[in-house]
């Protein structure tokens, strides 16, 4: 009898790890190992933006940043007549100005909020010491329509700051003044997507590697696609110079 019972254990103990093998298989080959989170009633912000009844907080700067502006290189103007190409006409954005944000913010005064091992998601693989954020700069795809627009996460809000439980759960945003906004996107997303001053879209975490190039790939000293660029070049360059050095067979 106890025979039986353990091969019956061992049958069911594989039959759960198949399952699991192919549910990550399964979503690996879809490439969404995060879930889209549907219909986020989502406004429009911007960095140098002013208070006002429905934002309170001036965003010169950001949860992140205490010098967002002067890191951005200026004031991004939300207005479509001073804009080009998806930036300010009047200077060129220091960083990437596809930029979003969610009402979380994994830092706390000293090091990491307590619970953010837990939920975030990526904590342990992004974990750079307890003066750096693990969320900054992830990036994130929004999507309207047939659109699909990817920016990189600078911020925390729209009015929260600790709701984790919407931002990796499964809960949805709660009332606000903005309808209930669970979203904040830059001018540049807004003018990708077409998007109103306040609109609804998806949108769901994404990998570097999902990340198509586009408009949002050009610019930043914040972005991964140049760094990464520029972490290429570098290797490049000395693997031709190690070539250089080497003695000609003949």
């Amino acid at each position: 009898m106890m025979k039986a019972i353990s091969i019956l254990s061992i049958g069911a103990l594989a039959a759960i790890i198949a399952g699991c093998l192919n549910t990550e298989q399964s979503a690996a080959a879809t490439g969404e190992r995060y879930p889209w989170k549907k219909d986020i009633v989502t406004t429009v912000f911007w960095i140098g933006e002013q208070p006002s009844r429905n934002n309170p907080v001036p965003n010169r700067r950001s949860s992140w940043d205490k010098d967002w502006s002067r890191s951005y290189g200026g004031f991004d103007d939300p207005n479509p007549a001073h804009r080009s190409n998806y930036i300010p006409v009047k200077f060129t954005p220091r960083q990437n100005p596809f930029y979003c944000a969610l009402p979380y913010n994994d830092k706390s005064v000293n090091g990491h909020r307590p619970e953010a091992p837990r939920v975030v998601p990526w904590f342990k693989e992004a974990y750079q010491g307890s003066g750096v954020s693990t969320c900054k700069d992830r990036w994130v795809a929004i999507r309207k329509g047939n659109r699909t627009a990817y920016a990189q996460w600078e911020d925390a809000g729209p009015f929260r700051t600790d709701y984790w439980q919407y931002v990796f759960g499964n809960e949805r945003p709660k009332p606000n003044l903005n309808r209930g906004a669970g979203l904040d996107v830059s001018p540049a997303v807004r003018d990708y997507l077409g998007l109103g001053e306040t609109d609804v879209t998806d949108w769901r975490f994404v990998e570097f590697s999902e990340v198509s190039r586009g408009p949002w790939s050009t610019l930043g000293e914040n972005n991964t696609f140049l760094i990464s660029d520029r972490k290429t070049g570098r290797e490049l360059a000395g693997a031709s110079k190690r070539a250089e050095g080497r003695p000609i067979a003949r």
